[in-house]
């Protein structure tokens, strides 16, 4: 099947590398207006023109997610070039991970909460109007494993992602209330394989340090299946819930983790 999102207009935060980039990849092959957002002026315009030359329509613009006056600037050119919004993917996020809560500063609670959970928030203020214009669409919310179980060293994290989980299911039951036709989501990748596992900064204990973990090892003992997921799966999940084949589904969490989350297992060797 192609053409899955074919006429749709697509806002995707954080989308000029990892998830966010194979997310605005998968859904402008699929027919798919995009604009890509994100605070990296150097992958985003390449992005962009990446996909231009292969005859994609795809735009980047520069955005910070926890600035509400960009978030009413970035809806205002959609609206202007494109006249609608059919989906919204809020995916921008940080991790901080601390040896202990206790050492974790305020400043850094703060920021990944801003980037994480208010920069959610700011998506679906400023996005609903525009999307209600034309009889609704679909907000995807990036969530994580680690937003439905805790996890150590991670607590600011699992707060944020748990967050985000619970807000996706209010803002559904919100829009559903209104019967304004927009469906709700949040998906919640387990470990996946993105350069985000070395730039995850330790927090007041790394000294600038950044975490050496590599996410095909840890997937090995960590996940059912055995391995890492690639951005490439996350983004065929978002796909779905960007497309009419969800048209039933709203106020879920679709969770893409290799099987963390349903258990563990002891292989055969």
């Amino acid at each position: 099947m192609s053409g899955q999102v074919q006429g749709k207009v697509a806002l995707v935060t954080g989308g000029a590398s990892g998830i966010g980039a194979a997310i605005v990849e998968l859904l402008a092959q699929e027919g798919a207006t995009v604009v890509a957002t994100d605070i990296d002026e150097l992958n985003g315009p390449e992005l962009a023109a990446r996909h231009k030359k292969a005859g994609r329509n795809v735009t980047f613009l520069q955005q910070d997610v926890t600035s509400e006056e960009r978030w009413i600037e970035v809806v205002e050119e959609v609206g202007k070039r494109y006249g609608r919004l059919d989906v919204m993917v809020s995916n921008a996020g940080i991790g901080i991970g601390v040896p202990s809560i206790v050492q974790m500063t305020l400043q850094d609670w703060r920021r990944q909460t801003a980037i994480n959970l208010d920069g959610v928030f700011l998506s679906v203020k400023h996005s609903l109007p525009l999307m209600r214009k034309h009889g609704g669409g679909s907000i995807i919310m990036m969530s994580s494993l680690a937003g439905l179980r805790g996890a150590a060293n991670l607590a600011g994290y699992c707060a944020t992602k748990g967050g985000v989980r619970l807000f996706a299911k209010a803002i559904a039951m919100e829009c559903a209330q209104v019967g304004d036709g927009i469906r709700v989501n949040s998906v919640h990748p387990g470990i996946i394989d993105t350069p985000i596992w070395g730039k995850i900064p330790t927090g007041a204990s790394g000294a600038g340090q950044n975490a050496p973990i590599d996410p095909e090892e840890r997937a090995r003992f960590a996940a059912p299946l055995g391995r890492a997921g690639q951005a490439i799966e996350i983004a065929q999940g978002v796909l779905y819930l960007a497309s009419d084949a969800s048209r039933y589904v709203t106020g879920t969490e679709l969770v893409i983790d290799g099987g963390m989350f349903a258990g563990g297992v002891v292989r055969q060797q």
